[in-house]
Formats: structure tokens, C-alpha cells, sequence
């Protein structure tokens, strides 16, 4: 049983059991005075752990958004940039967070502890002082009814009455302070219920509102992770690739390392010993320097660096060479030794000491002594694995063949183009395929060769053919826009290049990325996304001629060009480009004067003057925009017109992707005089219809200038005297159009 109710009748009775039970309640009600100091103790424990716990965290999130990752090479990739960003994510979340978790604590102690020690001070607090009250008037009351009995009834009557009527008086306030007393202690033992469980349970809430602000969080993050999660599996997938060939061209470069020395044609460098000679009797002494020789100008750079010495470089000192001679051991008691004849040293010989025996012939050979040998001209997979592929009728049809077999037979097994044939299995294949006699065999209908040896094969011959199939001279022109610009710039960029591939190249390629889409669309089945597709196949349609770690770097490159094949093949193979950008030309005057326009986009390039971007201006008889003679104002006024003539006679007029102006070559004289009569004749026609689409968002800083978004249409376009700038009418209003923001219609 719990504590007895305290009667009202009792407090006239005052029987000890009535006191027993006061003392219970008392004791119940200490014993809840030092819960909840000790609750509160605990409180303020957690509240100073959880700040601890806070700065902890926001140090972290702090040391998270402050780190950068490094990378190597001119560019990343947009799953490298996502990574890159990763962090300051994390470190944002993290921050959002600990914003809760200090709300939280906020709160705790607004509804927790200040509440509950608001009822232990005032409530249980009245209480106590109230008890002290009982325990003193008890005593009081008691002490003066002994002091009354203890009369002597011989007193007089006037005394006697008197000394009753005081403690009479002194009886009925004891009782009211009793009956006070018991009123409040049963009013506290209600009270504390809900006095200290309610703070507990708004306690609990903003705990639950705490993990709920988290959980939500948390749910906004998902979609990021989950984003991540395939960035990181992305370049995982290509540092795999990469790390293969890095660890191939070094295994290359160990068994042959002078063949892979030099990569530059117009330099060569490497280490030599000088010979430094002083005045007698000191002789002469060999100093190892760094040297850089410049074939063209003949020029030799020297700087000093001594490995033991903590890697200091010194001082750098550059010779002409006049010419190179060996200098044999009967002359000089040091092997692998060169005489340099110095121009700007007549009469002049500097002796130098090569490496080794190979190092010798190296710069003998590169300096232009009197030994010549061989000079490394690159090998092919073809050569080193006696495999002679060749992009012909033959090789043609062993891919269709392949890719038929491959469709019919395999298109669902796990890791297609992944999982690796038997390498001597592979080879025989291939070799017997790319055979005229075997050129009718169906491998789709033979069980003969599995699955795997047949897709191996189909690598094994893109890599062995003397050029890649998306060639040498166009690597640059594919790695370049998978490095920047938008997801739609990247498209249109491919898609042009694809189409200046040799026809038999492009036909190949064709068939190859629509057999890769399909095997993509089965990506459920097999588990070949259109990612790790780009990485099987990056390096193997496309290489650079140099075999280099930074080179390799570009691997990953290589697989965002080939997943964009895959993915866009269709428009891609199917439909000629409506418009090809040039490539970027170097520019010979600065940036336009508005050059501070903020740009909302990243890599978003800036309006720069080209000479070459045609004057409009000039084809309604402008004279005041001339920019010289009248031969060159006809040469930039005829232009316009040349646009809208058929480009057998201006093939090579191009459209500037940067510009988005038309260029003239400075050979197509006699179509420049045509055009520009017809641009005198009719300037209207030339100008005043035409249009231009905003590809950028711009706000303007000037009164003169326009503010538009993207896909803004532009009427009556104009050349604007301002280089780098247009003129057109939006919405009515006629101002200055940064030309590099717009695509001409």
C-alpha cells in the first residue's frame, strides 16, 4: 500500500499514528527533493557533454569543409568534381545537424530544467518552510498546555480563566497550522505527478523532434548519397582501368627504358656529368647537373641538383652547341664521354660523361654526333603480339560477326566485355577470324568459341589496329570537351568529331556503340551500366600517340567520350551535326571592356575579340564601323552573306563556338568580292531577320546592356562596334548582347 490519506479529523486528534503518517509523507517528499536534485545535476552533465559533443562535431565538419582534394592532370571529371565537393557536403550536413542538436539543448533546458527546479524550490521548497512551522508551533502549543495543567488550582479564578483562554487560543492555531500543513502535503504529493513528469515527457519530445529534424535530414541526403555512391563507384571503376595500364606501361617502360626516354620531339633531357677545370695545381672536377637540350635552337640548359644535398636546385646556365664528337678512353681515362664544341665560347670544348653505355648513344644521337643510331618510333599491339589487324572489308565483317554472336548468344551473362577470355585461346581466335579464308564463318550459330573468348577478341583487335579507331589526330579534339562545358556543349562537340572521322572508322564505331547500347539496356541482367562500359572501352577506341603517365591520367576522359557514344549514339551516327564549332582560336586582343560580367555558370567563356569575327554592321553601309581599309571592311562585310551561300564555295567558313560569329579564310578572296557586292545590294536581307538564342543566363551591369535567361530569342542581330559584343532587340528593348552568350539562328 502507498502512503495513508491524511484526514482533516486527525489534525484535531494529533495521534501518533497521524503523526506517522505525516513523517511518511514527509519522507516521500525528501526523497523526491533529492531526485530531482540529482536529476538536475545529471541535466546540466548532459547538457555540458552534449556542447562538448557539439564543438567536437562542428570541429570536424569545420576540418571536412576546409580540405581539398588534389588531382592529377587539366582537368576533372564530373564525377571527380562531385567527390571533390563531397566533403563540403558532409561538412554542411554536419553543421545542420549540430544547428539541431543546439536547439535542442536550448530547449531541454527551457522545458526540463528550469521547470524542474522552479518546483523544487518553490513547491517542495513552501512545504519545507511550512513543516518547520508545524514542527515549531507544535512545540509551542504543547510546552504552554504543560505550563497550564501544571497550575496550581489554588490560583484565583481571574488567573485561572486567563491562562485557559491563552491556551484555548494557542489550541485553535495549532490546529489551523496543522490543517494548513496537511492540506499542503497532500496538495504537493498530487502535484509532483505532473509537476515533474510533464517536463520529462516536453523533455522526450524535443529529444524526438531532435531525431526527427535528423531523419529529415538525413531523407534530403539520400538523394545526394545515392548520387555520390555512384560517383564513387564511377571513378573506382576508372582508377581500376587506369591503374592497369599505369602498372603496364611501367612494366613496358622497366624492360625497355630508352625507348620510352624520350618524349618530346623538339627536347630531350636527363642527367650529365660536367667536367669543371680549375688552374693547376688543383686539376679538374665533375659536377652532376640536369640537362635540358632544345634540338632546334641547339641550346643546352644545365642546372645543378644533388640528390644528397636535400634536393636543392642551384643556379641554371644555358650553351649554344656548335657540334658533338665522342671522346674515347685513349684521350680521357672515363668511359661514355662526350666533347661539346660551345658557340659562345670559341674554342671552347665542354666535356661531358653520360649514365651509361645507352645514355651515351642517347645524346649522341639527339646532339647529332657522328654515330647514328635508330630512334624510337613507338610499337603497336599489333607488332608485339604478331596480330595483323587492319580496318577493312575483313575486319569489318569479323566485327559484325563478333557483335551478331555476342547479341544472340551472350547479351545477359554477368560481366560481358569484362570477364577475359584465355589469353592464348583469345589470340588464336582472332588470329584465325581476321583470316579472308574463315571471312564466312557464323559465330553466332557455333558453339565452337564461348562467349567471353569472342568479345576479348573483338578488344583485342580494336587495340591491335595500327591506329586507334577513333584515331590519333582527333584525340585531343575528343578528350577536350569531356574535361568542361555543359552536358549539351559535350554532346554537340562529339557528335561533330565523330563525323570527321574517316568513313570506315565512323561505320565501325557506329555499330560497336549501338551494340553497346543494347548490351547497356540489359545492364540488369549482365551488369554492364553504360559506365563500366566506358571503361572497358575508353582506352580501347581511343589512345594518345605517347605512352605517358600523364597520358593515362586522361583514361578517365577517354570513358565519359565513350559513355556519351553510347548513350546518344542514335542522334549521334544517325543524323549529321547541324553545327560544328570551331575549335577555339587563340585570341590577339584582350576581352571586351565589360569584361566584369558575372557568370552564373561554371567554364562559361568569356567574350573575347577575335580579328576574324565578321562585322554585320558593315553590310548596311556602315562606313564609321570600318576597322581600316576599304579592302578590309569589304572582307568583313561580305561575310554575312558568304553565311547564307552554299559552302562549296566557303568551305572553310566556320562558326565560332565561343564567338558564335562567322570567320572567313583569308584564301577565299573571290567569294569575299562576290559576297560583297550582293551585301551592298541587299544589306537587309543580310542583317535585319536575323536571330540569336541566349545558350546563358546574363544580368545586366549597364543601362546599354540586355538581361535575359536561357532560351531568350533575339531579333534584328547586329555586330556591335564594341568588340566581343552584339546588338539586338528582346522584349522590345534594343541593348548590348555579350556575343559569347548567344547562338546565331
Amino acid at each position: 500500500m502507498g502512503l495513508h490519506p491524511l484526514e482533516f479529523s486527525d489534525c484535531y486528534l494529533d495521534s501518533p499514528n497521524f503523526r506517522e503518517r505525516i513523517k511518511a509523507h514527509e519522507a516521500e517528499l525528501d526523497k523526491t527533493n533529492r531526485f530531482i536534485k540529482e536529476l538536475y545535476k545529471d541535466g546540466k552533465n548532459l547538457i555540458n557533454a552534449t556542447k562538448q559533443l557539439g564543438m567536437a562535431q562542428r570541429k570536424f565538419a569545420q576540418c571536412l569543409g576546409e580540405f581539398q582534394f588534389e588531382y592529377i592532370g587539366d582537368a576533372k571529371t564530373d564525377d571527380e568534381k562531385c567527390i571533390d565537393e563531397s566533403l563540403q557536403e558532409f561538412s554542411v550536413f554536419l553543421k545542420n545537424l549540430e544547428d539541431q542538436r543546439e536547439l535542442m539543448m536550448r530547449n531541454i533546458t527551457e522545458t526540463l530544467m528550469k521547470p524542474l527546479e522552479k518546483f523544487r524550490k518553490e513547491q517542495l521548497g513552501t512545504v519545507r518552510a511550512e513543516r518547520k512551522r508545524y514542527e515549531k508551533e507544535t512545540e509551542k502549543y504543547y510546552s504552554s498546555l504543560e505550563k497550564l495543567l501544571n497550575m496550581s488550582a489554588k490560583k484565583k479564578e481571574p488567573q485561572l480563566q486567563e491562562a485557559d483562554i491563552q491556551v484555548e487560543a494557542m489550541r485553535q492555531h495549532f490546529q489551523e497550522v496543522s490543517l494548513q500543513y496537511v492540506c499542503q502535503l497532500q496538495d504537493i504529493q498530487e502535484r509532483k505527478k505532473f509537476e515533474c513528469v510533464e517536463p520529462m515527457l516536453a523533455f522526450f519530445q524535443t529529444v524526438f523532434t531532435f531525431y526527427h529534424q535528423g531523419f529529415e535530414l538525413a531523407k534530403d541526403f539520400d538523394h545526394y548519397k545515392r548520387a555520390l555512391q555512384i560517383n564513387i563507384q564511377n571513378t573506382r571503376n576508372r582508377f581500376e582501368g587506369t591503374r592497369s595500364e599505369v602498372h603496364e606501361l611501367m612494366k613496358r617502360i622497366r624492360e625497355t627504358p630508352q625507348e620510352y626516354r624520350q618524349t618530346s620531339p623538339i627536347s630531350c633531357e636527363g642527367y650529365l656529368y660536367i667536367q669543371e677545370k680549375r688552374p693547376p695545381p688543383f686539376g679538374s672536377s665533375w659536377v652532376k647537373r640536369y640537362c635540358t637540350f632544345v634540338k632546334e635552337q641547339k641550346i643546352l640548359h644545365m642546372v645543378t641538383f644533388d640528390h644528397r644535398s636535400g634536393g636543392k636546385i642551384g643556379e641554371t646556365e644555358s650553351v649554344t652547341l656548335k657540334s658533338c664528337l665522342r671522346k674515347t678512353t685513349d684521350m680521357l681515362d672515363r668511359r661514355f664521354c662526350l666533347d661539346l664544341d660551345i658557340t659562345d665560347r670559341p674554342g671552347t670544348v665542354l666535356t661531358v660523361q653520360a649514365l651509361s653505355e645507352d645514355d651515351h648513344k642517347f645524346w649522341m644521337h639527339a646532339m647529332g654526333g657522328k654515330e647514328p643510331i635508330g630512334s624510337y618510333l613507338g610499337r603497336t599491339l599489333s607488332k608485339e603480339r604478331g596480330i595483323d589487324a587492319q580496318l577493312d572489308d575483313v575486319g569489318l565483317s569479323f566485327v559484325k560477326n563478333s557483335i551478331n554472336a555476342i547479341e544472340t548468344r551472350g547479351i545477359n551473362d554477368q560481366g560481358l566485355y569484362r570477364v577475359g577470355g584465355v589469353t592464348s585461346k583469345v589470340q588464336k581466335f582472332l588470329s584465325l577470324m581476321i583470316d579472308e579464308k574463315n571471312n564466312e564463318l557464323d559465330l553466332s550459330a557455333s558453339e565452337d568459341w564461348d562467349v567471353k573468348t569472342v568479345t576479348s577478341a573483338l578488344k583485342l583487335y580494336l587495340r591491335s589496329l595500327p591506329e586507334p579507331l577513333m584515331t590519333y589526330g582527333l584525340y585531343k579534339e575528343f578528350i577536350s570537351p569531356a574535361k568542361g562545358g555543359s552536358p549539351e556543349s559535350r554532346i554537340q562537340a562529339v557528335h561533330c568529331l565523330v563525323h570527321k572521322l574517316p568513313e570506315r572508322n565512323r561505320q565501325v564505331l557506329g555499330l560497336l556503340m549501338k551494340h553497346l547500347a543494347n548490351v547497356a539496356a540489359h545492364s540488369k541482367q549482365n551488369l554492364m551500366t553504360v559506365a563500366n562500359l566506358g571503361v572497358v572501352f575508353g582506352p580501347t577506341l581511343m589512345r594518345p600517340q605517347e605512352e605517358t603517365v600523364a597520358a593515362i591520367m586522361d583514361l578517365k576522359f577517354q570513358n565519359i567520350v565513350v559513355e556519351i557514344l553510347i548513350e546518344h549514339q542514335q542522334k549521334i551516327f544517325t543524323d549529321a551535326p547541324e553545327f560544328c564549332p570551331s575549335p577555339p582560336a587563340v585570341p590577339v586582343f584582350s576581352a571586351p571592356t565589360r569584361q566584369s560580367k558575372k557568370l552564373n555558370r561554371q567554364n562559361r567563356p568569356l567574350a573575347v575579340y577575335n580579328p576574324q569575327v565578321l562585322d554585320i554592321q558593315n553590310a548596311v553601309g556602315d562606313s564609321e564601323a570600318s576597322m581600316g581599309s576599304n579592302e578590309s571592311v569589304s572582307s568583313q562585310s561580305s561575310s554575312a552573306s558568304a553565311s547564307e551561300m552554299s559552302t562549296e564555295k566557303t568551305d572553310s567558313t566556320t562558326l565560332s563556338s565561343n564567338s558564335q560569329s562567322l570567320t572567313v579564310a583569308s584564301g577565299e578572296s573571290q567569294a569575299a568580292a562576290t559576297t560583297t557586292a550582293a551585301a551592298k545590294k541587299k544589306p537587309e536581307e543580310s542583317v535585319t531577320n536575323r536571330k540569336a538564342k541566349a545558350v546563358y543566363p546574363c544580368e545586366a551591369e549597364h543601362d546599354s546592356e540586355l538581361s535575359f535567361q536561357v532560351g531568350a530569342i533575339f531579333n534584328s542581330v547586329t555586330q556591335s562596334r564594341e568588340p566581343g559584343w552584339l546588338e539586338g532587340e528582346l522584349e522590345g528593348k534594343r541593348g548590348l548582347i555579350p556575343e559569347n552568350y548567344v547562338e546565331m539562328l
